[in-house]
C-alpha cells in the first residue's frame, strides 16, 4: 500500500507500558522535563494521552510526536538520548526503579483525509 503522505513530516506514536505505581512519576517526568528536551532536540509533541478505563488507566501511557522525516527522527532521538539533561532527570525519576517496562513505537504517515497532515 502506497503512502498518502504529502508532506515530509513523520508522526511517531509511542505506548509505554508503566510499571506499577510509577504513572504519576512517568507523567510528572513528562511534564516537568522531557516534554522540554523533546522541543530542544527538534521532536513535536502533539499530544499526551492516559486512557480512562481500567486497567490501561494504571498502565498505558500514550503520546505522538512529529519529525520533519524518518531520518531526521532517528537523528533527534540519538541526541535527545546524549543529552546530559535527559540523562540526569532519566536517573533521578528511576532511583526506585524503571518507570515503563516496555516501549511500541510506530511510524505514521497521515492519510489524505486526516486532520494532521
Amino acid at each position: 500500500m502506497e503512502s498518502e503522505n504529502t508532506s515530509q513530516h513523520v508522526y511517531e506514536l509511542r505506548m509505554y507500558q508503566v510499571n506499577e505505581g510509577k504513572m504519576d512519576a512517568l507523567i510528572a517526568r513528562f511534564g516537568d522535563h522531557t516534554d522540554a528536551i523533546f522541543r530542544r532536540h527538534n521532536m513535536k509533541s502533539i499530544g499526551f494521552w492516559r486512557p480512562q478505563d481500567e486497567p490501561y488507566s494504571q498502565n498505558l501511557f500514550v503520546y505522538i510526536l512529529e519529525h520533519p522525516s524518518r531520518e531526521e527522527a532517528k537523528k533527534n532521538w540519538a541526541a535527545f538520548q546524549a543529552d546530559p539533561e535527559w540523562k540526569k532527570v532519566k536517573a533521578d525519576s528511576e532511583t526506585n526503579g524503571a518507570l515503563a517496562n516496555h516501549i511500541d513505537s510506530y511510524f505514521m504517515d497521515p492519510t489524505s483525509f486526516s486532520a494532521l497532515k
